[in-house]
């Protein structure tokens, strides 16, 4: 019970950091789908994967939360070091810093998908006794 908290929490924080920064970046890039809007789906994604680990512990839910934590981890780290350019509705987002909410996401996605690759591994590996 104590991974499924821990993914979890992961989970939720990251979900919490981007609901604080989406106003913000929706508003600097407003055209297409734009990053605020980007980062709310990936909040949502966050909370729903959150949650189904919380509720069932099963390798499906840590198999959708590593899908989730371990994107949202490779996207920030990406858009850190690679100017990647918009492409079809989606925007540039590259942005060479790193900052508090910035690291707090990224740290709790990594070690989301961590945990969550634990949990996979520990759930396939239960199994019921004859009786």
């Amino acid at each position: 019970m104590t991974l499924r908290v821990l993914t979890a929490a992961a989970l939720f924080i990251d979900a919490a950091v981007h609901i604080h920064l989406a106003p913000g970046y929706q508003a600097g890039n407003p055209a297409g789908i734009g990053q605020g809007n980007l980062f709310l789906l990936e909040s949502a994604a966050a909370v729903l994967s959150g949650l189904y680990v919380l509720l069932r512990g099963s390798r499906a839910a840590y198999a959708v939360a590593f899908v989730v934590a371990f994107s949202a981890f490779a996207a920030v780290v990406a858009y850190r070091y690679v100017n990647i350019p918009a492409f079809g509705p989606f925007p540039a987002m590259y942005e060479p810093i790193w900052f508090f909410e910035k690291s707090l996401s990224a740290v709790a996605e990594g070690a989301g998908a961590v945990l969550a690759a634990v949990g996979f591994a520990r759930a396939g590996r239960r199994t019921t006794s004859p009786q």
